[in-house]
């Protein structure tokens, strides 16, 4: 069989424990027999990260920007038991966050829907991918615990020194708890035009959500910021496409999402959007059928699976056990940055092999042959389930009776 060309190469990050095994058996598998695969590698395992002091995770992110497509595997972010099973230097920072500001990306997740795994809300019957603004809010907030009888203050200070304060509450003689929390502007329209061009890019419609009514500086700032950018930039651009920008407060937006078909962009601030995009990916069936591709506002992308690097079988791996891990979300990784590289390159041969390694491998779990996480929520009649590499080989087999 002919191998597809490839014009320009992929950016490939490598990663950690069970995540790591599937990446090889993946390529071997899924990829090498069928494309002459052009990627510049880059080690993000654990190890690697330590011996070039995470100097090669800002290559990686720095190689996204040029070659414009990446694709990467799961990646342990090491807390302290990590820092003393690995024997590293420090406690380095999540491989995600530093290529997410680098590219000064955001988040897009979507499930991966497939017959016989039934969503639990019985309405949706398309995808919801969620765009998440993950920078800055509560995960980079200020936090006290206040004492009797003492009064918290917001003060901004200019740059000429003059101040503005405001009183946040005056506590009681029993003291009490505060937070403070910040975002910027250049982020928020960043965000707001990676969701437009990935509207766009996908031809969804894009629903905004925050609680404006409460927040009315704060929250708001993100509504306006949004409308402001959509009705001078991306209007006209939505209108000929037959799609819509629709922005509603939270609340109504959940109650609508719980009510709808899905298929469209739900863009939510950042911990709206880390709590919903769990209740999304459940209710859809497993975070292991979660695809994830962070897209920059200049328009560069990296694919990877949304689940983490699945310790629990690799430990088992290690002992030799035979493991049953779900590959699906490494799998549309790949197949995501493959169509991406496909697209810019005008590489059509490479579009077309994307969507069949996509439709062999839903076309396998219909069959009925699958995994042991998703047997266990599959209603279809008969199952099979297989090991982790035999899954592969099964979607190997649809794959070439695909390509003839």
């Amino acid at each position: 069989m002919k191998k597809i060309m490839m014009n320009t190469p992929v950016v490939e990050m490598d990663g950690d424990e069970m995540t790591r095994i599937i990446w090889q058996i993946l390529k071997d598998e899924l990829i090498l027999p069928f494309v002459d695969l052009k990627s510049e590698y880059y080690d993000l395992g654990l190890k690697e990260r330590d011996k070039t002091d995470d100097r090669v995770t800002t290559d990686a992110a720095n190689a996204i920007k040029k070659y414009g497509v990446g694709v990467k595997c799961a990646t342990i972010t090491p807390n302290a038991q990590r820092v003393e099973e690995y024997d590293l230097k420090k406690m380095y920072k999540s491989p995600n966050g530093t290529i997410r500001a680098i590219l000064d990306g955001t988040v897009f997740r979507a499930p991966i829907v497939v017959k016989g795994i039934t969503p639990t809300v019985s309405t949706w019957q398309k995808p919801i991918t969620i765009a998440r603004h993950a920078y800055g809010d509560v995960y980079k907030d200020t936090e006290a615990k206040v004492p009797g009888d003492a009064k918290a203050e917001l003060v901004i200070t200019r740059k000429d020194g003059s101040e503005e304060r405001q009183t946040v509450f005056e506590y009681n003689e029993n003291g009490g708890i505060a937070l403070s929390m910040y975002n910027t502007t250049d982020s928020i329209k960043s965000f707001c035009r990676s969701c437009m061009n990935y509207a766009i890019d996908t031809k969804q419609d894009l629903w905004f959500s925050t609680k404006d009514t409460i927040s009315k500086k704060y929250d708001h700032t993100f509504k306006d910021i949004f409308q402001e950018i959509y009705d001078q930039e991306y209007a006209e651009k939505f209108e000929k496409l037959g799609i819509e920008y629709f922005y509603t407060l939270i609340d109504d937006a959940v109650a609508r999402v719980i009510r709808s078909k899905g298929g469209y962009i739900w863009a939510l601030k950042n911990y709206d959007g880390d709590v919903m995009s769990d209740m999304v990916a459940t209710a859809f069936g497993s975070l292991a059928m979660m695809t994830s591709v962070l897209v920059s506002p200049d328009g560069n992308y990296e694919y990877e699976a949304a689940h983490g690097t699945v310790t629990r079988h690799y430990y088992k791996h290690l002992e030799g056990e035979e493991t049953s891990t779900n590959s699906m979300a490494t799998i549309f990784a790949w197949s995501g940055a493959l169509r991406k590289r496909g697209e810019l390159d005008n590489n059509q041969e490479l579009v077309e092999f994307a969507d069949q390694l996509e439709a062999a491998s839903i076309g396998t779990i219909e069959s009925g042959v699958m995994t042991k996480d998703l047997a266990l929520i599959s209603t279809l009649p008969d199952k099979t389930t297989v090991n982790t590499a035999d899954f592969m080989k099964e979607i190997r087999k649809n794959l070439e009776k695909m390509r003839g």
